[in-house]
């Protein structure tokens, strides 16, 4: 595997960034002293037909959907020096997840900001034709500004009208809607249930059906007896907030938003105050 100070064709590797279960992110400039983000996939063994083709439809997606300011920015992707591998804008700034933990200042002083622009990123994406599949704090990045990027769409897929069994289950099961635990049909509503999730996330420090196991996150989703309206912790919560919120958390998905541009209307209506 490559290290610092290697080359991949025209960019040399300076620090690894990230390293997750199927790639590493690195840190890299080019000749010209330029930064960017590469993406390695680190299983190039022939076999690895699952991940090689889950990270080809990350960069597929991403190049169909960049040139948003906020996704993630895309310069190429392919086999470059033997590895294959995605080149990416460099964003300085950490993802939501790591932030919250953390209880940032970052999130903390753009909250309102956050939040629209989250769901702002999943419209540009839903208005390409796209679900994510795989929204979740850890695949927002802010910057120290708090400028947001939305990343990862290894898992997205063409929005299927209408709604459709996936052939697999992916995505993070605290972040799945009700149908898709259930296996039953599904669209882009299953985004606008994760922001919710998201959402709820940022506004209480919890989520809203917490779980060890896909099936215990399922019961608490179908039996709201133990679920906690986010103003009942967090009391600075604006009813019109709590019922935006509450809307991405039904669940029938035809009683979420239909349309996440309707979401964004809704967000900016009650936050730009």
């Amino acid at each position: 595997m490559p290290r610092a100070g290697s080359k991949l064709g025209p960019y040399r590797l300076h620090e690894l960034i990230n390293s997750g279960g199927m790639s590493e992110i690195w840190l890299a400039t080019d000749d010209a002293g330029k930064s960017y983000a590469v993406r390695l996939m680190l299983n190039n063994s022939p076999l690895a037909f699952t991940e090689r083709k889950r990270f080809n439809t990350g960069c597929e997606v991403l190049r169909a959907v960049h040139g948003h300011d906020l996704v993630i920015g895309y310069v190429e992707h392919g086999k470059i020096g033997g590895e294959l591998c995605l080149v990416m804008e460099y964003v300085e700034g950490s993802n939501l997840k790591l932030l919250m933990s953390e209880q940032n200042q970052v999130v903390t002083e753009n909250l309102a900001q956050i939040l629209i622009d989250m769901a702002v990123a999943l419209e540009h994406l839903h208005d390409h034709g796209f679900m994510h599949l795989d929204f979740k704090p850890e695949n927002v990045l802010l910057t120290r500004n708090g400028s947001l990027r939305l990343i990862d769409f290894d898992l997205a897929l063409p929005i299927p009208i209408p709604p459709k069994k996936l052939d697999k289950n992916p995505g993070t099961p605290a972040y799945m809607a009700p149908e898709q635990l259930l296996r039953q049909p599904v669209d882009h509503r299953v985004d606008v249930w994760a922001y919710g999730v998201t959402a709820y996330e940022l506004l209480t420090l919890r989520k809203p059906f917490p779980g060890e196991t896909p099936d215990e996150v399922l019961r608490r989703q179908l039996d709201r007896s133990e679920f906690i309206p986010p103003s009942q912790i967090n009391t600075d919560v604006p009813p019109g907030l709590e019922r935006i919120v509450l809307r991405c958390l039904e669940k029938e998905m035809e009683r979420r938003y239909p349309v996440t541009s309707l979401l964004v209307h809704e967000l900016k209506t009650e936050l730009y105050v």
